[in-house]
């Protein structure tokens, strides 16, 4: 598992401020959910815990280790025990799905090629996929394409898993069998998560706390539930909506 503290962090692109000076905590084996409105730094936050993106200020540390002062070659050592699920699942069109897991393993890895694909029908068993092996991205429903994109951000077995909007585009009962199987993954892999999300049938089965970001600073921190019943104006405006637009079949 793995503790990830952020301090102080800021970044503005231009005069839009999309951090402005937050703080937060993710502590080992917790499941965090961030929400807030599009364009409020939800996604910038993940890029800069992995320096994909560099902040203007502030400091990351996972497992006590500051992020932003590592060497090219430090870093490619840490990232490679972070795993992270993009919007779009990211799956290379031109392969199969046993190249597209196979990939991070030939690529950050020395496994030989009968530990690779061990590696490879091990993550599909735990995503029970295991028939979809041989097919290319365009012969997957958007479900599919969904959980070939985890067993390929698991193969790697990291301590930490970053998942940026895991259920968008996908119907409600689809969104509950992702969201069910994230926390499974994260039980059996003993792993951290911090999950980006405006879902709130996911984020109520995954979140064991939430952060909710408004104008590049925390709004909210806290139990889940708790957002679900507040009073406070902003927050029963922006739950109320989300609320709504699950009943009327969003995802």
């Amino acid at each position: 598992m793995a503790e990830v503290e952020v301090r102080n962090l800021s970044k503005a692109f231009g005069e839009s401020v999309v951090l402005d000076n937050i703080s937060l905590k993710i502590n080992e084996g917790e499941n965090v959910v961030v929400f807030g409105r599009s364009g409020t730094g939800k996604s910038v936050l993940l890029k800069c815990i992995v320096r994909l993106m560099e902040p203007d200020a502030g400091e990351i540390f996972i497992e006590g280790k500051s992020v932003l002062s590592l060497s090219e070659k430090k870093l490619n050592e840490i990232r490679k025990e972070i795993g992270f699920l993009f919007q779009s699942a990211a799956l290379y069109d031109s392969m199969t799905v046993r190249e597209n897991l196979a990939f991070p393993l030939i690529r950050n890895f020395n496994f030989s090629q009968k530990e690779v694909e061990a590696k490879v029908k091990s993550s599909l068993e735990k995503v029970s996929l295991e028939e979809a092996i041989d097919k290319m991205p365009a012969e997957l429903s958007g479900g599919m394409k969904k959980r070939i994109g985890l067993a390929r951000t698991i193969i790697t077995e990291p301590k930490l898993i970053l998942y940026d909007e895991p259920t968008t585009g996908l119907d409600p009962i689809t969104t509950k069998e992702i969201s069910q199987l994230i926390v499974e993954l994260q039980k059996d892999l003993k792993t951290t998560a911090i999950v980006v999300t405006h879902d709130l049938i996911c984020a109520k089965i995954i979140a064991s706390h939430a952060v909710v970001l408004k104008d590049g600073k925390i709004k909210y921190e806290g139990n889940i539930e708790n957002l679900v019943t507040t009073s406070d104006p902003f927050l029963k405006d922006f739950f109320s909506s989300e609320i709504l637009e699950v009943k009327n079949g969003r995802n």
